[in-house]
């Protein structure tokens, strides 16, 4: 199943919530979106910096994280930004094929 780095930061509405509600409940909140979708939350930290909270789920597709980073930008308590993960194995993959590609300039 795909992996997905989800980058978020919290808008103050955000924050107050977690201040109320806890990290974890914010943490257990996140697993129960990524099952929603058919997936599962592999890592969730908050974090120091631009960013307040670093999140690795296994997703079913892109569309599925898509619509996870939608209706959490939607919500209004955090903006995310979505990174597709590779494993080593994949990259290895990609390097081995052939793309018919001119550079510009060319």
């Amino acid at each position: 199943m795909p992996k997905f780095l989800f980058e978020a930061s919290y808008t103050l509405e955000g924050v107050k919530g977690v201040q109320s509600a806890g990290g974890t409940s914010r943490r257990d909140a996140v697993a129960q979106v990524a099952e929603s979708v058919g997936g599962s939350l592999e890592s969730f930290y908050f974090a120091f910096g631009d960013r307040d909270a670093y999140v690795v789920v296994d997703l079913p597709d892109t569309e599925s994280a898509a619509a996870v980073a939608l209706t959490v930008n939607a919500a209004g308590g955090a903006t995310v930004r979505t990174v597709v993960l590779l494993t080593p194995d994949e990259v290895d993959a990609a390097a081995k094929r052939s793309v018919d590609y001119r550079p510009p300039g060319a």
